[in-house]
């Protein structure tokens, strides 16, 4: 049973996640995680015909800290700026503790002396579970439409 406050509490985390990545806060993502979670990148072709093969996929809160490494330190590209909308919640509670949330999602991509354009569309399938810090990710997963990749997909969605 979903309790009248549930829905806000959900759109209030997905805001935060989307604040926290479209401010160039990559050190934060993580936190939006329990330690034990699943973050998937995966087209939709592979997720439709249940191919396990996935863009990014991180099975812990320290591999997302070290995607979030290797992003700050790797990158070589040009300055540009995220917007995630995310919307169309469809929420499921399982229990009282662990709720299933399927939204969809627009990233945009604004390139500093480029217009802004699509970077990635897709669902988010997601298991969200009530923590003593608040509303966390336990299941990420982000099911892109396309099969092309833009290069500057090494951002998390």
């Amino acid at each position: 049973m979903l309790t009248p406050g549930l829905r806000d509490e959900i759109e209030a985390l997905y805001a935060d996640y989307a604040e926290a990545l479209d401010d160039n806060e990559l050190e934060r993502w993580p936190e939006f995680f329990v330690e034990d979670c699943l973050y998937k990148l995966v087209p939709r072709e592979n997720w439709e015909r249940k191919l396990p093969i996935a863009l990014m996929l991180c099975e812990s809160k320290g591999m997302l800290r070290d995607r979030v490494s290797a992003v700050r330190s790797t990158a070589l590209y040009a300055p540009r700026t995220f917007r995630h909308l995310i919307g169309q919640f469809r929420i499921a509670a399982e229990t009282q503790e662990r709720i299933r949330v399927r939204a969809n999602y627009v990233v945009l991509q604004t390139l500093v002396d480029d217009l802004t354009r699509i970077q990635n569309a897709g669902k988010y399938l997601d298991l969200v579970v009530r923590t003593p810090e608040g509303l966390r990710f336990q299941e990420k997963i982000c099911v892109f439409d396309s099969v092309l990749v833009p290069n500057s997909l090494i951002y998390p969605v």
